[in-house]
């Protein structure tokens, strides 16, 4: 290809505008793909210049898809996406559904790369849609396999293998082996994390015989890689190393592929860690881990980190470790703290919407054909009988009757989604907050009695650890309080019962509860209450609402502050306020804090952590005692939270 191109450009009748010419640079630069980088941004450069000097929207599409792969494939998203979302617009506004759906293509493979399978998921399914539309089977094949491989990184296999056998059938009919033996390829990698040797060792010498006998060069490195990963897991440490250097020998000489490299260069770290040959292991993991960054690869950074964890750690270098283990768990928190797992279980969720979907227009469908049946049966007797008059009358009948029907089921699936869309929003939010804020405190709990039973640790250094233990602890049991409230609230499990109750004596049992938290920041707790104040309230909810505004005042207080909690009558209610001398809030937060929809969660003068919940069951509790909450505060200067409950003289029927 770049022979005819070099041989149009010497010819007397060569002209940039021709489109000829711009075609052929497409195609240069996508034979360039895995190859040469830097040759793509000149093709891409040059194909975008001459079709915005002719006005030639393919070329402006093609033009701008390069080159925003370019730099996506360069770690720079920031210049990547304004030009993968142009090249998008301009392919929907030619109406070109043959470019929106390779774009889209792109596109999901980038999300699914950088960990957003929500999106990765939304742009695969609405690429099967467009597919279809324009019958393009190879790209229904390509959609159905990113959804496999988004199953097979969450480690389900049994929906990936789903999604494989959708696939397999499409490659069936399309009967190319190339496409073919790269989707072996990949299923070779699925039944190596399934720890299926067998299986992914005869996916995978099949696609390999295939691109070798095509030729097909970048394909055939990440194969002979996927083979190497099998031996590893394996254990089988010199059959790994040898196809890793397979593999290695086509990066060197003639593929450019950053993703698949970083694969490639933790796998033989670890060849090199297991053979202990531990300073070449060092040099590729500390390789990996600079290209991972380099292109802003987060699984890169979680699995090269982990490798040199392991290495520091054999190596008695305990300060490199403990800092690699430490970004390990940093990078793999914030990998899976996201909606991700929450896209893939909606996935089963759309299809049976979209399958009730179907069924309804079907139905509508066979409705429609029936009418239609009615209505030249009602022809035909209409010349030779009397009655079209009753006829007609009866297919009315039955169509408003199958209107009614259809709108009734439409309205049930609205509504059904609507609920499973709630049930999947508080289900993420309970996951959320059980991931990040219980599992770490029990993680560094575990790592640690862990390193005192393997004897890595003192039992002098163990016992220095007892007052960190003792507050996460406390914060966890803490964190679970409000947690198992919140769900009981959630799932409209807590009934309040108000009754007489003394303020003070909640007050007071709390000031004791947190005088220790509060003594560890010297922070001063006073109770200004009047004379023992009585309230008509649901005793439980309401120490929930001041132990929780209490906390959230040390945690937000720096060292040396002051908490004061006062009372004071409006009407027929207490008005009760929380001051502190803390940091304070802007009022973007203030206005945030009660909404039911935000999870508002910040890290205090100390870096203590909260789940964000607080607030937002202090609003739930203090509202089902028949009061009000609300907040005024000024940055660097201190914030007062305020509520209301009823007096006990005014006796009050159930709350809600």
């Amino acid at each position: 290809m770049a022979f005819k191109l070099q041989r149009l450009e010497s010819t007397e009748r060569f002209n940039p505008k021709d489109t000829s010419h711009i075609n052929l640079l497409i195609k240069l630069a996508k034979s360039y793909r895995y190859l040469d980088s830097d040759s793509i941004y000149s093709i891409a450069s040059r194909v975008l210049k001459y079709s915005e000097t002719i006005d030639y929207d393919y070329g402006k599409v093609k033009g701008l898809d390069a080159l925003a792969e370019y730099y996506y494939n360069k770690g720079n998203r920031k210049k990547a996406m304004p030009l993968f979302q142009e090249a998008l617009q301009l392919a929907k506004d030619m109406e070109n559904i043959e470019c929106e759906v390779s774009i889209i293509n792109t596109l999901a493979q980038n999300y699914s790369f950088e960990g957003n399978y929500a999106e990765a998921l939304n742009l695969n399914l609405k690429g099967i849609d467009l597919a279809r539309q324009i019958n393009q089977q190879q790209m229904l094949s390509i959609f159905n396999e990113n959804i496999a491989s988004l199953y097979a990184d969450q480690k389900d296999f049994k929906n990936a293998l789903i999604f494989y056998d959708t696939v397999q059938k499409i490659n069936h009919r399309l009967g190319n082996e190339v496409v073919d033996a790269e989707t072996q390829s990949n299923m070779a990698s699925l039944y190596k994390d399934a720890k299926d040797f067998k299986n992914a060792m005869f996916n995978i010498n099949r696609s390999i015989n295939t691109f070798e006998k095509h030729e097909i060069i970048d394909w055939l490195a990440y194969a002979y890689e996927v083979k190497g990963d099998i031996y590893l897991e394996q254990q089988k440490y010199q059959w790994a190393l040898y196809w890793y250097d397979q593999s290695n020998m086509l990066f060197k000489n003639q593929i450019e592929d950053d993703r698949i490299k970083i694969q490639l260069l933790n796998g033989m770290a670890k060849v090199y860690l297991g053979l202990e040959k531990d300073s070449l292991s060092m040099v590729y993991a500390q390789e990996g881990l600079g290209l991972s960054s380099k292109i802003k690869s987060l699984q890169g950074q979680i699995d090269c980190s982990e490798t040199l964890y392991k290495l520091n750690k054999k190596n008695g270098d305990d300060s490199n470790a403990l800092a690699y283990l430490e970004a390990f768990k940093k990078l793999s928190d914030s990998l899976s703290r996201d909606k991700n797992k929450q896209s893939l279980s909606l996935l089963e969720t759309k299809l049976h919407y979209e399958q009730e979907k179907q069924e309804l227009i079907e139905a509508n469908e066979e409705a429609l054909a029936k009418q239609r049946n009615y209505i030249y049966f009602s022809v035909i007797i209409l010349l030779i009988l009397s009655i079209i008059t009753f006829v007609i009358r009866r297919s009315e009948g039955i169509q408003k009757k199958l209107n009614k029907e259809l709108k009734e089921k439409s309205q049930a699936v609205t509504e059904r989604e609507a609920e499973l869309h709630e049930i999947n929003k508080t289900k993420t939010k309970l996951f959320s907050i059980i991931g990040h804020d219980l599992r770490g405190p029990i993680g560094a709990l575990q790592g640690l009695l862990k390193l005192f039973t393997d004897g890595e640790i003192s039992k002098d250094e163990f016992l220095s650890f007892i007052p960190k233990l003792k507050t996460d602890v406390e914060n966890i049991s803490f964190t679970l309080n409000n947690l198992l409230s919140w769900g009981q609230n959630q799932l409209n499990g807590v009934v309040t019962t108000p009754k007489r109750v003394s303020l003070d004596k909640i007050v007071t049992s709390n000031i004791q509860l947190l005088s220790e938290l509060a003594k560890s920041k010297s922070i001063k707790l006073i109770n200004q209450l009047p004379e023992n104040p009585l309230i008509w309230a649901d005793q439980n909810q309401m120490d929930i609402v001041v132990r929780n505004l209490l906390s959230n005042a040390i945690k937000f207080t720096p060292d040396n502050g002051l908490i004061t909690i006062e009372a004071e009558e409006k009407k027929d209610m207490w008005q009760v306020s929380v001051r502190d001398t803390g940091i304070g809030m802007n009022e973007e937060i203030q206005k945030k804090i009660f909404k039911d929809s935000t999870n508002v969660t910040t890290y205090g003068t100390n870096n203590e952590k909260g789940t964000g919940l607080g607030l937002s069951l202090c609003k739930e509790m203090v509202l089902k005692n028949k009061g009000k909450i609300w907040v005024e505060s000024i940055p660097r200067k201190g914030t007062t939270f305020f509520f209301t409950v009823p007096m006990a003289e005014k006796r009050y029927q159930k709350a809600s």
